[in-house]
């Protein structure tokens, strides 16, 4: 079945266990409207092998609630470059437990924007390795809320 050539409706109108039996080449596959328009059950039901496989375009394509959405061994999956190319928007939508779940090497690898986009809740989950991690530009960018959160 070529899921590539369903349309944004039939891609949001899978059931959960259709969404979590698709190969990892059919979710290579999608463009990154027809993973925009997944669900946020949907991207729940995805495995963290499909997770894993996801282009980095479609991970930016993916919205804050989908982000949200991920479980956080699928975020850990998730390549460094995948990481990097989130959004503020995206990395802003991170639960805590998915900011604790993130490896030194993707909490290392954000951009400035993206450390500036942490809230003070996610800059409190950070584990040390994490922190000690984080560019001297990344902690320059850092905003006083963001410092204030800092615990030793």
């Amino acid at each position: 079945m070529s899921v590539s050539n369903f349309s944004t409706t039939q891609i949001a109108a899978l059931s959960t266990s259709q969404v979590a039996a698709l190969t990892t080449a059919q979710i290579v596959g999608l463009s990154t409207a027809q993973v925009a328009a997944l669900t946020t059950s949907q991207i729940v039901a995805l495995t963290t092998g499909q997770v894993a496989r996801m282009s980095t375009a479609n991970v930016r394509a993916l919205t804050s609630g989908q982000i949200a959405a991920l479980q956080t061994a699928d975020l850990v999956a998730l390549t460094t470059a995948n990481v990097q190319a989130l959004s503020t928007a995206q990395v802003a939508a991170l639960t805590t437990d998915q900011v604790v779940a993130l490896s030194t090497a993707q909490v290392a690898g954000m951009s400035t924007a993206n450390a500036r986009a942490l809230t003070t809740d996610q800059i409190v989950a950070l584990q040390t390795a994490d922190l000690v991690a984080l560019t001297s530009t990344n902690l320059q960018a850092l905003t006083t809320a963001q410092i204030a959160a800092l615990t030793t």
